[in-house]
């Protein structure tokens, strides 16, 4: 059976792209909820990236009574710290992985890519970033936290070269504050280089925190 890469949005800042941004939606939403966000992140003219925008695949979700809506792993309970769907967070994984491997395949090298994600697309992209075989440029986690902690004790010293940008609002009752700095801890006792950033904010994102993903982007990708 061949593999094929989800379906996503893709949004070019110039021709010719040298870096790529894999960014991946919340619970229930879609690729389309931060296509907006490229224009507002004041990038310089120079960097010519390409933001590829996943729609995750439609499945039931459990916290949601089976409701079918797009999902990268199904919540059966409100304490996300608690337990999760490993077969989900492990097929989803091998899809956005594959988005990877198209965008090195396509000549961007793996140091110039960024993961990120939102929510459901934060903890994915943090579980997925940290397993790499070359590290990537940087992960964007947003109001994330950490899946399937006790898999960390396989975690290779690649992950710890890739920069790690950490976003939480202080009054998020969906991925409590503390999920958010759990994470940052447990990433930090990996030896990453990572940054936190509390905002002011319930579970969304507030144009402060933009201004610092537009920064952190830009001076990641600038070289």
């Amino acid at each position: 059976m061949t593999l094929q890469t989800l379906p996503h949005i893709t949004v070019e800042t110039a021709p010719n792209p040298t870096a790529s941004v894999i960014w991946l939606h919340g619970l229930g939403a879609d690729g389309h909820d931060f296509e907006p966000i490229v224009g507002e992140l004041g990038l310089s003219n120079d960097l010519a990236a390409r933001f590829i925008f996943p729609h995750a695949p439609a499945m039931p979700v459990s916290i949601n009574g089976d409701y079918i809506m797009p999902a990268w792993y199904d919540i059966k309970q409100t304490d996300l710290g608690v337990a999760h769907d490993a077969r989900g967070v492990h097929d989803s994984a091998v899809s956005i992985q594959l988005l990877i491997d198209q965008e090195i395949m396509r000549g961007i090298p793996a140091h110039r890519i960024i993961l990120a994600g939102f929510s459901q697309g934060a903890a994915m992209s943090l579980y997925v970033g940290l397993r790499q075989t070359e590290a990537l440029a940087g992960l964007m986690v947003l109001s994330g936290y950490m899946l399937l902690p006790d898999e960390l004790q396989g975690i290779a010293s690649i992950a710890t070269q890739t920069t790690i940008f950490m976003g939480h609002g202080v009054h998020d009752t969906v991925v409590p504050f503390e999920l958010g700095e759990s994470a940052f801890r447990q990433v930090q006792g990996l030896g990453c280089k990572a940054a936190w950033h509390a905002y002011p904010m319930e579970h969304s994102v507030c144009p402060a925190e933009i201004v610092d993903m537009g920064e952190w982007i830009g001076t990641l990708l600038s070289a």
